[in-house]
């Protein structure tokens, strides 16, 4: 079928959905490297800011499937507006309470599940829409990588933005988030045209048996995968919150400073990711062996955090969990986006991203209460972790 979009116009609209994950991303990862301040200036402990970001992970978890269902039916575009729009009026929230008030912490959580309200009728929503616009596999996976690598070049910048912008006061990174939304909601609204779903006007009943039948079908590899998002995501953002946390505290390392520090390794990330989304293409095969390996990298790397103290040896061990994440996660969406029929591409495409909110949603607090103890219960618990994605991969993906 002879696409209805001219290059030029399919360009605009890349950019325009990559500018989600990325304001996205921005929007949460943001907020990590400014944790250790919050404790401080907010007189609250290191399980209470890690709700900062479990916060806005929590509420996705259940909208996400609900948003996949009425981008299907109503259009994607017209659940991403809107969605786009919440966002920003939680971040807006969130910046206001921590600016105005006292005892801002509740207020400031509330400001975060609205954006996590906003975020579940978003960055989901872009991956079934790829499908849509993109008819070529070949091309859809190429893209794919690029909305994947978008959300990882948010995870790069987020910590020296975020760093950067704490700098000049605490709380400045909430009130940016609006501003970011309000670009990507314009870019959206001006350059994307497709309306996406509107000739699949399904009953909720029929859509839900339509999903289950895709799942009795496919449920094997299909659990499998979202069982290994999830997980990647609790590796990823648990040694995030650890990292940010002990060199700020261990090592001294604050603001800007510790922003680029945790920036080298995301880019490893970054640049893994839109590698692996290039040269996927549209091999199924490939894609899986592609996510094996880089769940074996990853690890291989948090086995290692107890066998020696010292920050640079932190930040490689994360720049190989970083480069193993990166591989797997655009071979996760092309699994998922290239084997399933259009019409529950929608609830499928958000079941999956629902999971990855789980393990960024568990991450942070669950690493909080490990590091009371000693670092190789961390250590222990990712390995297990990682274990348990290699072999659901190596035994449940079979394209």
């Amino acid at each position: 079928m002879k696409s209805r979009y001219s290059g030029q116009e399919k360009r605009w609209i890349v950019m325009s959905l990559a500018s989600i994950p990325l304001i996205m991303t921005l929007g949460n990862s943001m907020l990590i490297p400014i944790l250790p301040v919050m404790e401080k200036e907010l007189d609250i402990s290191k399980l209470q800011s890690s709700y900062i970001i479990t916060a806005y992970s929590v509420v996705a978890i259940f909208l996400i499937p609900v948003a996949g269902f009425l981008s299907d039916r109503f259009g994607r575009k017209n659940v991403i507006v809107p969605a786009l729009i919440i966002t920003g009026l939680g971040g807006l929230l969130a910046g206001w309470a921590a600016h105005v008030m006292d005892n801002a912490f509740i207020v400031m959580v509330i400001g975060r599940i609205l954006q996590g309200i906003g975020a579940s009728g978003a960055f989901p929503i872009v991956l079934p829409l790829v499908g849509d616009i993109f008819k070529d596999d070949e091309e859809a996976s190429t893209t794919l990588g690029i909305i994947e690598t978008s959300n990882t070049v948010g995870k790069v910048l987020s910590p020296i933005l975020g760093a950067a912008l704490a700098a000049l006061v605490w709380f400045i990174p909430f009130y940016s988030i609006p501003v970011f939304s309000a670009i990507s909601l314009l870019m959206v609204l001006f350059l994307v045209k497709d309306k996406g779903g509107k000739e699949d006007q399904t009953r909720l009943k029929e859509y839900m048996t339509s999903a289950k039948d895709v799942l009795k079908e496919h449920g094997k590899w299909l659990l499998a995968v979202f069982a290994i998002g999830a997980i990647l995501m609790f590796i990823l953002f648990g040694f995030l919150f650890y990292l940010s946390s002990i060199l700020e505290e261990k090592y001294d390392y604050e603001g800007i400073w510790k922003g680029m520090l945790l920036a080298i390794p995301l880019l490893a990330l970054s640049i893994a990711s839109f590698v692996s989304g290039r040269k996927i293409k549209d091999n199924l095969t490939v894609m899986k062996w592609v996510t094996f390996i880089g769940i074996i990298l990853a690890g291989a790397s948090v086995a290692v955090i107890p066998f020696m103290d010292h920050p640079v040896y932190l930040l490689s061990i994360f720049f190989v969990c970083g480069v193993g994440i990166g591989m797997s996660l655009p071979c996760l969406d092309a699994l998922i986006t290239e084997s399933l029929e259009k019409s529950v591409r929608g609830v499928i495409t958000s079941l999956y991203t629902a999971m990855r909110f789980i393990g960024v949603a568990s991450g942070p607090p669950v690493i909080a209460v490990l590091m009371r103890g000693n670092v190789i219960w961390l250590a222990s618990l990712l390995l297990l972790c990682a274990l348990a994605a290699g072999i659901l991969g190596y035994r449940n993906i079979n394209p």
